[in-house]
């Protein structure tokens, strides 16, 4: 275990897409070997030093790209983030405008009284 953590308290360890996908095929080897998915994820983690929920969270978001089983894909997720920022992004400069708007407007109102 590495100096820095305390057994029995969470990391924050981020782990590269290469290092995801390499487990992610690990546990798919070791299931399609065995014929069982009971224990496979679990298997893994500790062989890995991962930790078993975030391991089986990276499979269960691979099954859902690979069309395996239901659920929003990692593209449709990031789709998705990209138009919801683009709509703050929108609504932002429409508020700014019309602020803009009834400023002149008032400004313009000044002028011909």
């Amino acid at each position: 275990m590495p100096k820095d953590v305390t057994p029995g308290k969470p990391t924050t360890r981020r782990y590269s897409a290469e290092e995801k996908a390499a487990a992610v095929r690990m546990v798919r080897t070791l299931r399609a070997e065995l014929g069982t998915e009971k224990g496979t994820i679990q298997r893994v983690a500790r062989q890995l030093g991962y930790g078993t929920e975030s391991l089986r969270l990276w499979v269960n978001q691979a099954d859902i790209d690979d069309g395996e089983q239901p659920g929003v894909s990692s593209d449709e997720s990031a789709r998705l983030k990209a138009l919801e920022q683009e709509v703050r992004e929108l609504r932002r400069a429409n508020e700014i405008l019309k602020r803009a708007a009834t400023f002149f407007g008032a400004e313009l109102d000044r002028q011909h009284k």
